[in-house]
């Protein structure tokens, strides 16, 4: 029997995809074996966000040359999309697949072993004008399924690569997204995460369907979903139509990740975000009265080039007025081949450094402030594996709607279920809880299921 072996760089868009191409393997009568073992296919799914991203992308594909030389070595994702030619001159690497042609991979593999010659399937990604249909049945961990609803991006931001890697905004057929949804939930996952390169732009391609409305059938048509989450949206897709969506289902989850990178209308404009502190701000409030107890969580780019103490003191601010519940800080790395790495004024990196620090500790300060809020409540979590950070038995950890991390004492066979946990004492990066018991839907289910 054939094996394969996988090695996934970079976001959750990625993964999603390994494992899509997984299934195409496992059809094919592939074994999956792990990246670290001998197998007959390696398969690299690259990331190429920043040039580290590249560089750990090319360590990778050396390191599966070396376990073992003659199989066949296969890479694709964002690197393979943008530089296939660097990546074609590693030796010992067979084929490469960009961002897209996936399911022509398999075709390439008997082909190259039958022509020994190297394979370039790359192709020109801004062509591309059709969501390519990739079907996940299920994951290789249990417990949150993501369901990927468009692909690329259209807004161009100056330090980004992403729509060379991924091409134009398309969005998947909303049938399509429903009922792979279904077959998710059919398959026992209780949250579906829906994502995509520019997730809340979903629709925009098409002339008579929003995002808005496919959050509404989600939430209305599909049977069994206890939880929705969306894995990133921007502020100037959170139309008052979704914040209506949001405010009236129960299955869309208190917690949204906003991509804020700058509190600064001047660093925004550098960087081409697509709206000003003030609209942001407008949002939130809106957002904020519509879902009390909302979570939102931001990426922040700190040391954009040209970035003053001001500008940056302009972002502070507005994060600890708006209450962040947790922030991802980035300081700024060149891109080669983004218009902000040819910008003049590049900030040092001990300024970088010093900057980034002050807002990992407003960010620690504002995740304990939001959870101490929820001491002493009753929260639902889905357990999603052991906890084993403190080397004390039976801990589980699992994420509440909110998205705060608990940590609590329970058993095996809660993973995956919704369990009510009381949050006992809140912190940071996670909270004790204590097990109250399972919430009810899902007793009823496991009684039905095994009688």
């Amino acid at each position: 029997m054939a094996t394969v072996a996988f090695h996934t760089l970079g976001c959750k868009v990625n993964h999603y995809e390994t494992e899509a191409i997984w299934q195409l393997f496992k059809e094919a009568g592939y074994e999956r074996k792990e990246f670290e073992s001998s197998a007959d296919v390696y398969v690299i799914n690259t990331c190429t966000v920043t040039n580290t991203g590249d560089k750990k992308s090319r360590q990778v594909i050396r390191r599966a040359i070396r376990q073992n030389p003659d199989a066949v070595i296969c890479v694709t994702g964002c690197y393979a999309q943008t530089s296939p030619a660097e990546i074609m001159a590693i030796p010992g690497v067979d084929i490469v697949v960009g961002t897209q042609d996936r399911e022509k991979m398999l075709g390439f593999i008997k082909q190259y072993q039958e022509e020994r010659q190297p394979i370039n399937g790359v192709s020109n990604i801004m062509k591309a004008r059709v969501f390519e249909e990739l079907d996940v049945p299920a994951f290789t961990d249990r417990t949150r399924a993501s369901l990927k609803i468009q692909e690329g991006c259209n807004n161009f931001c100056t330090f980004c690569i992403i729509p060379w890697a991924r091409g134009l905004l398309r969005s998947r057929d909303p049938e399509e997204v429903i009922r792979q949804a279904q077959q998710l939930v059919d398959a026992g996952y209780k949250e579906i995460v829906l994502t995509g390169i520019h997730t809340g732009g979903y629709g925009e391609d098409m002339k008579d369907y929003n995002f808005a409305q496919l959050l509404k059938e989600l939430d209305s048509r599909v049977k069994g979903l206890k939880r929705i989450r969306i894995s990133s949206i921007e502020a100037s897709q959170i139309t008052d139509e979704v914040i209506e969506v949001l405010d009236r289902s129960d299955k869309i989850v208190r917690h949204l990740h906003i991509p804020l990178q700058s509190g600064s209308n001047s660093v925004l404009k550098r960087m081409r975000r697509k709206y000003t502190m003030e609209f942001f701000a407008d949002r939130l409030t809106k957002l904020k009265k519509a879902l009390p107890g909302l979570a939102v969580t931001s990426d922040v780019i700190v040391g954009f080039p040209g970035e003053t103490e001001e500008e940056f003191m302009e972002t502070y601010n507005f994060i600890k007025e708006h209450k962040f519940s947790e922030l991802h800080v980035f300081p700024y790395s060149k891109r080669t081949g983004t218009p902000a790495a040819r910008m003049d004024d590049q900030v040092d990196e001990n300024v970088k450094n010093e900057r980034v620090h002050k807002l990992i500790a407003l960010s620690d300060q504002l995740a304990k402030e939001y959870a101490s809020d929820y001491e002493g409540d009753v929260l639902e979590i889905i357990p999603e594996e052991p906890f084993t950070e403190t080397g004390e038995d039976n801990l589980f950890v699992g994420y509440t709607d909110n998205y705060m991390k608990v940590v609590f004492e329970g058993s095996e066979d809660l993973i995956g279920q919704l369990v009510k946990v009381k949050i006992l004492k809140a912190g940071y990066p996670y909270n004790k809880g204590q097990f109250v018991r399972v919430a009810e839907d899902d007793v009823h289910e496991s009684i039905r299921l095994s009688s």
